[in-house]
């Protein structure tokens, strides 16, 4: 009996070379648009199925040997870029890329047609939160679409818009933290038929999307990290390192004269499209050793007013910053920006300023810039109190003056401020013998007497951290020394198992009353991790991000193995999203190079929407300088470092 002998040898030998100078590229099989494959460009292979002598062999993308009157199939596998639309004669059938034959009893030829598809994405980040999404043109397309599945879940829907020819790449501001399932995928399009190439995620890459912030004078000891704040767009950061050392004043000076040791300074970084740079290097006007100026730092909506705490400033009034007659009294230092350029604004002091107030040791101005909230956490013996200060035009002035409802011992009342958007609205955090948070209310410039006091019970730092939301109606307040061994949104708070393991407690207003609407714990709760030493929500208070940074596992980026605790204090960052009055985890983030004692998450911060997050590290010890710098040499301990989500 005669064999046959079937020599599809398509990609080796003779169709692939056909297939690519034959076709004109662009297109591809089932695509998304009107017309799927059927009008795209395609290329037509002609071979010969001719009688030869040998035995039946066995299946080979390349070359197939039959017996005549026998039923064979096999599976072509052509170039990644091409599908089979048909194969006809020799009595086959096609289906997907499998070919059967039946009763070839002579010679015969074989007709295959070809439809060469997009190339599939390449995924990569360049500078912090932006991704780029890279391909090659395949020819003959007259224009591409970019799709992305943001959850892996929800479906793909075009990013933008359509993407000529010779373009080539595309760059996404992603949510570093919420593009843990995202997909992208590209189309090619011949007019309107479109076909799709292979999904690519986003997951192995999301660490290279992670911000690095360094200072430009970095310096160990500095502690760069302390206190973050970003404007309403994510596109200004401020970041303090209140024990930078240089003995400069004002803006822009000589960081290299290390003589004033912890003289404090703030780091003002601008993002211009995709790109991040250092916009100013400021100082206290008064710079001295021991000041930490940058303690604490808030910048409004805009980006374009930022106050500075330096808690231990010690002049003994307004008018004159240098006669240093109370050590460790405070002040306040405000900023403003005209296009890129930062000036001093005012040079704030409490009316009574004393001996260890430590006045700035918190601050928070409202959306606008123009109401600023500051407290003093020494005054009285450390019963506390907080100013609140109004701008008219470029002068401050006091606008009220708050006190503890019990102002016996050690109450230290402003510990923690937060302003909502109008600064209408102000909680006050107190950790002293009545751990309590105070809300106060303010009507034209009148504010209320009295405050709703909120209090949970327990020595367990309740107060040490506080964020409204931009209305003034969700808060979280932090309580870092919170004892429970429960995990997750509102489990068992009796067993006190894991001592300062903390917790966080959110409260939503309803007219003048709160209420609690969750108790939320680490995912991964532990002793001594102090979750909530640092809170912030987003504009709508519906995203919440919380600190831990004395947590000690060691992975890294986003969503890494909770479970291997080898790496103490390093620190970790939890996100919870609510919809309706339900609070759940979103994401469990680590620094991109963890180390021990590296205290990420020693301060926090979201913009209006809750889609950038920077975190302080003011442990981490490279010795990098500026943005994207080598994480991996630590040899300048407690530098600091700020990370971007």
């Amino acid at each position: 009996m005669k064999n046959l002998d079937i020599a599809f040898r398509f990609l080796s030998s003779v169709l692939l070379p056909l297939l690519l100078s034959a076709c004109g590229g662009g297109g591809g099989g089932g695509g998304s648009g009107d017309g799927g494959g059927s009008n795209l460009p395609t290329t037509t292979a002609s071979f010969t199925v001719t009688a030869s002598a040998g035995a039946n062999g066995s299946i080979d993308p390349a070359s197939q040997t039959v017996s005549a009157g026998d039923n064979t199939s096999f599976t072509i596998t052509p170039d990644s870029n091409f599908t089979i639309d048909s194969i006809s004669g020799c009595n086959g059938s096609v289906s997907g890329n499998t070919y059967t034959t039946s009763a070839i009893n002579a010679d015969c030829s074989v007709t295959a047609t070809f439809t060469r598809g997009p190339s599939v994405p390449t995924l990569s980040f360049v500078q912090a939160k932006t991704l780029r999404v890279s391909w090659t043109d395949t020819g003959g397309a007259t224009h591409y679409r970019l799709l992305e599945n943001p959850d892996g879940a929800s479906g793909f829907a075009q990013v933008g818009d359509d993407i000529a020819p010779g373009v080539g790449e595309v760059d996404l501001p992603v949510s570093v933290f919420e593009s843990v399932n995202a997909q992208y995928m590209l189309q090619s399009c011949v007019n309107a038929a479109c076909s799709d190439s292979s999904a690519v995620s986003v997951s192995g890459t999301l660490i290279d999307g992670i911000g690095y912030f360094k200072a430009s004078n970095t310096d160990g000891a500095d502690r760069f990290g302390v206190s973050v704040s970003l404007n309403s767009a994510g596109d200004i950061l401020a970041v303090g390192a209140p024990d930078e050392d240089s003995a400069a004043t004002g803006v822009g000076g000589d960081s290299s004269d290390d003589s004033a040791s912890s003289a404090g300074a703030v780091y003002v970084f601008a993002r211009s499209g995709n790109t991040w740079s250092q916009q100013a290097y400021l100082k206290a006007s008064n710079a001295e050793g021991g000041d930490r100026f940058g303690n604490s730092v808030s910048l409004n909506s805009s980006g374009d007013t930022l106050a500075v705490g330096a808690q231990l400033e010690g002049s003994g009034s307004a008018g004159n910053q240098n006669d240093n007659t109370a050590d460790a009294a405070g002040a306040v230092y405000v900023f403003t920006r005209s296009g890129n350029t930062w000036s001093q604004q005012a040079y704030i002091k409490a009316s009574n300023a004393g001996i260890n107030h430590t006045f700035g040791e918190s601050i928070s101005l409202n959306g606008t810039g123009d109401t600023l909230a500051v407290g003093s956490t020494g005054e009285n013996g450390f019963s506390g109190a907080v100013y609140v200060y109004f701008r008219n035009g470029d002068t401050w002035g006091t606008q009220e003056y708050f006190t503890p409802l019990n102002t016996n011992g050690v109450q230290r009342f402003g510990f923690s401020v937060s302003l909502d958007s109008s600064g209408d609205t102000l909680a006050v955090g107190a950790i002293g013998v009545v751990e309590a948070v105070y809300i106060f209310t303010r009507s034209g410039d009148t504010w209320s007497n009295t405050a709703e006091t909120i209090t949970a019970g327990g020595d367990i730092g309740f107060g040490e951290s506080v964020s409204l939301n931009s209305a003034g109606d969700v808060l979280a307040v932090g309580a870092p020394e919170e004892d429970s061994a429960a995990t997750g949104i509102d489990g068992d708070d009796s067993d006190n198992s894991a001592e300062s393991a903390g917790a966080v407690f959110v409260y939503t207003r309803s007219g003048n009353t709160w209420n609690r609407q969750a108790y939320i714990k680490a995912s991964n709760t532990g002793p001594d991790d102090k979750f909530g030493t640092a809170v912030s929500l987003n504009d709508t208070g519906d995203r919440l991000a919380v600190s831990a940074p004395q947590e000690a596992s060691i992975g890294t980026g986003i969503g890494s193995n909770q479970g291997d605790d080898s790496a103490a204090a390093a620190g970790a960052v939890y996100v919870f999203t609510r919809s309706g009055n339900t609070w759940n985890q979103q994401a469990y983030i680590k620094a991109s190079n963890t180390g021990s004692d590296d205290e990420f998450g020693s301060s926090l911060g979201f913009d209006s929407t809750g889609n950038t997050l920077a975190v302080g590290a003011r442990g981490e010890a490279s010795a990098a300088e500026g943005i994207g710098g080598d994480q991996s040499d630590n040899s300048r301990n407690q530098a600091g470092a700020v990370y971007l989500y």
